[in-house]
């Protein structure tokens, strides 16, 4: 597929996706007119680089993670420093603090529905004695 292709399927712009291939997270082949190729794997890919930037990892990070991804026996043990080793647990403390933080606003949003909920009648309208409740 091309990249206006792949850019569709994902949701991620030409620009990102150039610049994902730049950083190595991604790949593609050259047609014999110049124009990107990418296989099926890529949206995953694309999906996997999307929620590790999304998590808040840098895209040095991620290249270093994604072999792993892929098949964590493949892993070169050799390569991980104890720099890179220390960021990596950073990173992940950093996304554990985050998901905490998630799940305290899902748990608030959903007291709030359920408080609303509870006050409402069944056509809808507020109950009595329940406003400010």
């Amino acid at each position: 597929m091309r990249i206006g292709q792949l850019s569709e399927q994902t949701g991620v712009s030409c620009r990102l996706l150039r610049y994902y291939e730049e950083q190595g997270l991604i790949r593609s082949s050259r047609r014999p007119n110049g124009y990107r190729e990418y296989d099926e794997d890529s949206v995953d890919r694309v999906l996997q680089v999307r929620g590790l930037l999304d998590a808040g990892l840098p895209t040095r990070v991620i290249k270093q993670v994604l072999p792993c991804m892929d098949s964590p026996r493949s892993i070169q043990v050799s390569d991980a420093t104890a720099e890179t080793i220390a960021a990596l647990e950073l990173e992940r403390d950093r996304m554990t603090a985050r998901i905490r933080c998630l799940e305290r606003n899902r748990d608030a949003i959903s007291g709030y529905v359920e408080a609303v909920r509870r006050a409402r009648r069944p056509d809808g309208r507020e109950a009595v004695g329940a406003a400010g409740a």
